[in-house]
Parts: structure tokens; C-alpha cells; sequence
């Protein structure tokens, strides 16, 4: 059964607003400082026209956590009144999409070695996959049986990694036509041993900035030693076998 969780996320992904009010809601009855959930209801209020409602809740994360990204950037897209309750799928989809986007913990990925045209026309936006380790790469499959495709292999090694650690994942279809299927994978769980290491790195995380003596700047000098310990992991053996 879908966690009321990963039902709210999916009302995002489909821009199902009205629902995802009733979902987060209820999320925040359980836990009324979840500030993903927090900044979840906060959109669809938004996006829904409920300006004042929308503000009042970006004020209850920016009080939990005054520098969340999240929602300094939608709080300051509502004072700007660059919401609509009127926008269509495609602006909705991309609007959710940047909401939904946390660095470091969650990315949008186009898969590879796509399955059948036929299949891959059954899928639909913000239905739940998978992720499944098989000959050292991340297959993506439907009903966790289905195979739909691939993640890149830069992106499935490292996740291999995180995966052997502990580390938990959602992955959602978010777009899908007989030739390009885009997934939404994000990070729900960290293990202790990779707490200070993100799950997926930004362009710029990418490259190290050296000072003129060509050392590290010590405010990245953490960031290439963890990676640095990334690549002294040895390679992790398929839990899953092929079938």
C-alpha cells in the first residue's frame, strides 16, 4: 500500500492541488513540524489561490528553519505573485518539480536502455518505481518486477554505494513518452555513515575551486575528502541477480 507520504508527493508531481491540501494536512496531524510536509501544503495552497494561507505556512518553516530553501525562494515567488492558480499541466509540472527539488537529496533523471514503446506507454505522472541493483547498475521497475530502464551509470554507481550503506530512496515517474522516460528519485533516508555525504552532487559540486597557491579552499576542502572516500569504496556486489 502507498504511505500517505508518498501519496502527497505524488499529488505534487500531478498538480493535483486540492488533494495534496487534504494529504499534507493530514501528514502535519501526525507531525505538525515536518517542514517537507510543511512546505508541500504551502504550494498547494499557493498554486491554489490561497495566498494568505500559503504565507502563513512558508512563515512556519522559515521559523523552523529561517535559511530552508524551499521556501525563502517560493515565499519571495508569492510576495512577487508569480503563482497562478490558473497555470497549465506543463508550467504546473515544472513548478512542482522545483518545489519538490532539495539539493543534494533529490534529481530529475532521464533513464536509458528503455524498455518496449508499448510498455513504456502505460506509465503515467507520478506513479511510484522501484529501484533494483542488477549487475552493478540501478534497474527501474514497475510493481518492483517490471523492468522500465536505467539509471546512467555515473548516477547508479554512486548510488550503489549509498543503497549497500542504508541509504532509502522514492522514485516517481515524471514524464514518460515511447522515447524518453524522466524519473524523480529523492532521498529518504541517510545512513550514519555517509551523513555528511549528498546523494547526488550539483555541477558545481563537481568542481573544486582553488585558491592562487592552487590548494582547496578550506570551505570545500570537506566536501573533496568525502568525495575522496567515495571513490575508496570498493564496488558493491548486485543484491539482486538477474533474473
Amino acid at each position: 500500500m502507498t504511505s500517505l507520504k508518498s501519496q502527497a508527493i505524488q499529488t505534487a508531481l500531478t498538480g493535483n492541488w486540492k488533494n495534496a491540501i487534504s494529504l499534507n494536512k493530514k501528514l502535519l496531524d501526525e507531525n505538525p513540524l515536518d517542514i517537507d510536509t510543511l512546505n508541500r501544503l504551502a504550494l498547494a495552497y499557493a498554486i491554489s489561490g490561497k495566498a494568505k494561507d500559503a504565507k502563513n505556512t512558508y512563515q512556519k518553516v522559515l521559523s523552523l528553519d529561517p535559511l530552508n530553501p524551499i521556501a525563502l525562494k517560493n515565499a519571495k515567488r508569492l510576495k512577487e505573485k508569480t503563482f497562478s492558480a490558473n497555470k497549465n499541466e506543463g508550467t504546473i509540472l515544472q513548478i512542482s518539480n522545483n518545489f519538490l527539488e532539495e539539493t543534494g537529496k533529490t534529481r530529475v533523471i532521464e533513464l536509458v536502455n528503455l524498455a518496449q514503446p508499448k510498455l513504456i506507454q502505460t506509465l503515467r505522472t507520478g506513479q511510484f518505481v522501484s529501484l533494483s541493483i542488477k549487475r552493478s547498475r540501478i534497474f527501474v521497475l514497475v510493481d518492483e518486477k517490471q523492468y522500465i530502464g536505467v539509471l546512467p551509470d555515473d548516477i547508479g554507481k554512486r548510488l550503489i554505494k549509498f543503497l549497500k550503506s542504508g541509504n532509502k530512496y522514492d522514485a516517481y515517474i515524471k514524464s514518460a513518452n515511447p522515447h524518453h522516460v524522466v524519473i524523480f528519485i529523492k532521498e529518504i533516508k541517510r545512513s550514519s555513515r555517509y551523513k555528511d555525504h549528498p546523494s547526488f552532487l550539483s555541477a558545481g559540486d563537481a568542481r573544486l575551486a582553488f585558491d592562487k597557491n592552487g590548494k582547496i579552499k578550506n570551505s570545500l576542502r570537506k566536501r573533496a575528502e568525502a568525495e575522496k572516500e567515495d571513490e575508496d569504496i570498493e564496488d558493491y556486489e548486485p543484491e539482486v541477480e538477474e533474473e
